[in-house]
């Protein structure tokens, strides 16, 4: 297996279940660190928003952005 997002993509929450209020559905983040899968063998990442706040989140609870060209 290998990880679905790379080093700096651009990415979004596709889960609102963040009790985090910083972190919103609506905000692009970058991701800033792959991490190694865990048990179930779903991937890890650390993203950070532009207002530098960074959280790990699951491959699950992320999307790519999609550009808008």
């Amino acid at each position: 297996m290998t990880h679905k997002y790379h080093l700096r993509q651009l990415v979004r929450l596709s889960r609102s279940a963040f009790s985090d209020s910083r972190m919103s559905t609506n905000s692009i983040y970058e991701v800033t660190r792959l991490m190694p899968a865990d048990q179930s063998g779903e991937f890890s990442y650390r993203i950070k928003s532009s207002a530098g706040s960074e959280r790990a989140v699951r491959e699950g609870d992320i999307t790519a952005r999609v550009s808008e060209s």
